[in-house]
């Protein structure tokens, strides 16, 4: 797999009928490793390791409904009073970043309402705080860690 803009983490894998599964550790099974997956596994591992995120408090390709029709998030973190308050969109290295990209994930949040959306690609990330009131967002320089997105 291509190398990333992340930290490098260890991962168990596994071969089944000719194909590479990598272990997920929120879903506590193991996945088909396909490049968006790589980027999904590998963030989730920065978010622990790194932002102090907490595994617990993490969902992986949550499903819900947004006006009738089901859609997942990649990746959706929660406070610890349960209420998510982030969102991160994953995309293969060789998905560019682009303002369609961002409107998919600005539609997913239409039902949740988060303070933070993330897309990465492994090799770019981009965070920006929601804004309510002002109808706006900001993007921001780095990604929050736990503690300051509670």
């Amino acid at each position: 797999m291509e190398n990333l803009s992340l930290p490098a983490y260890d991962f168990r894998y596994t071969i089944k009928e000719n194909k590479k599964y990598i272990f997920d550790i929120i879903r506590k099974k193991y996945v088909l490793l396909t490049p968006e997956e790589w980027v999904r596994q590998n963030f989730i591992r920065y978010l622990i390791n790194e932002k102090g995120y907490i595994q617990s408090l993490i969902r992986v390709e949550m499903f819900f409904k947004l006006n009738r029709l089901a859609k997942r998030a990649d990746i959706a973190l929660f406070n610890r009073n349960g209420q998510p308050k982030v969102l991160v969109e994953c995309k293969s290295p060789k998905v560019s970043i682009s303002q369609i990209v961002f409107e998919q994930v600005a539609r997913y949040n239409l039902g949740f309402k988060v303070d933070f959306l993330i897309v990465t690609n492994g090799l770019q990330h981009y965070c920006c705080k929601m804004d309510y009131k002002q109808k706006a967002y900001s993007f921001l320089k780095e990604i929050p860690g736990f503690e300051e997105m509670e």
